[in-house]
């Protein structure tokens, strides 16, 4: 008999048969023992003992051990995984937020595992340069002293398989890590503004912003080195009420958490994302910062909306509330000679009635509002349907009065209009009637 020695179970079946074979002596035949004597010997089921006496009483590994089903919770959506793997992003977390949008109820862990098992379709990266080996120590502020700021880029590819490029304004508080993002059709100083007063009220006024040489922001430095500030611009800080410092030029340690958020967005966010128009990607980009804003961060120990609301909240100042900051949020356009004003690429109508010669705008989601010069009357607004069509407004042009004839008699005659048949299908091609019209 062949010596079982692979668990504690099979020892004691070992044992068993041993005192078997001493009780029964020369009678004792493996073949023929008694299963049941066994089964009360051992304490292990008959059906095991019938399986283990087929293999000799050899606990054999099962031919199912190692093996996996075939069907699991990935089933059906790894060609998604495929493609977004063939496109670079191998981000586990932002692939299965992609599967759970397509109804996907598995776990990180099996999308983790299908990933490391399939990084041969990952296209590979160029060579880099070996790191030079610098250390430094990075730029630190305290709660509520400052905020980084820049522009960031995308391209976009819409339904008609042509190209445009979007700018995204990316603004982070230096102590906690508090993130807004907002995408716009270009990085325009306009932009600029409208981007910072949103940023401002979503998170409050620090002291200072720290950007790099933005030509919206500075125009040059003097002899001594200071900047010379874009004239609206420096208007605008002193309107609001913050300082800007610039950034050292090709130094991330000081400005380097607005371009690792940069570089975030568009790893993380951007990456297979599928928008409407700007309304929409803005509130999908201010539903990610929430997320994003909510999750722990372990360089901080803490999650910033919390850190944010008790440590930067106590420092920071709120928007104020003037027609000096309307002004940004409604930037100013000239009347054209046919009524339109442009903006963001399209053109919408202005009532003839009003006599000036400009007009401000300001679009909050799909409503596009149009001021007067003043910001005191809204003249009229436009349903944004994001197309390059005019969008006309009523009383856009003066209606000159023409002379009409009426009737002098009663009309006492009458008739009858009937909707117009549908024909059939099969003899649409016959309908002359139809070609004639045309």
């Amino acid at each position: 008999m062949k010596e079982l020695t692979s668990n504690g179970s099979v020892i004691s079946i070992t044992q068993a048969i041993e005192e078997m074979k001493r009780e029964q002596g020369n009678s004792f035949s493996l073949e023929r023992i008694n299963l049941a004597e066994l089964e009360r010997r051992c304490g292990i089921s008959r059906g095991k003992l019938r399986r283990l006496k087929r293999n000799g009483f050899q606990d054999l590994p099962r031919i199912t051990k190692g093996s996996k089903h075939k069907i699991t919770k990935l089933s059906g959506y790894t060609g998604m995984i495929d493609a977004l793997l063939k496109q670079g992003i191998k981000n586990s977390s932002v692939i299965l937020e992609r599967l759970r949008q397509a109804g996907f109820e598995g776990g990180a862990t099996i999308v983790k595992e299908y990933i490391a098992a399939h990084k041969h379709l990952i296209p590979a990266k160029r060579q880099q340069v070996a790191p030079q080996g610098n250390r430094g120590c990075r730029y630190s502020t305290a709660p509520g002293e400052a905020f980084q700021m820049d522009w960031g880029f995308t391209d976009v590819l819409d339904y008609d398989s042509y190209t445009f490029r979007v700018a995204c304004l990316a603004m982070i508080c230096h102590h906690c890590g508090q993130r807004y993002v907002e995408f716009f059709p270009n990085a325009r100083q306009e932009n600029l503004f409208i981007g910072m007063v949103h940023a401002f009220q979503h998170m409050g006024i620090p002291r200072f912003v720290l950007t790099d040489n933005m030509k919206s922001v500075v125009l040059h430095r003097d002899l001594d080195g200071h900047p010379v500030w874009q004239k609206d611009y420096e208007v605008f800080m002193k309107t609001v009420g913050f300082e800007t410092k610039l950034c050292k030029p090709r130094h991330p340690f000081t400005n380097g958490k607005v371009e690792r958020l940069i570089r975030f967005v568009k790893d993380n966010f951007l990456a297979d994302r599928v928008f409407s128009n700007i309304t929409d990607l803005n509130w999908q980009a201010l539903d990610w910062c929430n997320r994003q804003n909510n999750v722990y961060h372990r360089a901080i120990d803490g999650v910033p909306q919390q850190i944010h609301m008790q440590a930067c909240a106590a420092r920071l100042r709120e928007l104020p509330k003037t027609d000096a900051v309307r002004f940004y949020l409604c930037p100013e356009r000239k009347i054209s000679f046919d009524g339109f004003v442009n903006y963001e690429g399209r053109r919408f109508g202005v009532p003839y009635s009003y006599p000036g010669a400009t007009a401000r705008i300001s679009r909050s989601g799909d409503t596009l509002y149009i001021y007067s010069a003043d910001l005191r009357i809204l003249l009229v607004t436009h349903n944004v349907t994001w197309s390059r069509k005019d969008s006309f407004c009523e009383g856009q042009y003066e209606e000159l009065p023409q002379p009409e004839e009426f009737p002098t008699m009663p009309v006492r005659t009458q008739i009858l209009q009937l909707p117009r048949p549908q024909s059939d299908l099969s003899f649409a091609k016959f309908d002359f009637d139809e070609e004639e019209l045309e």
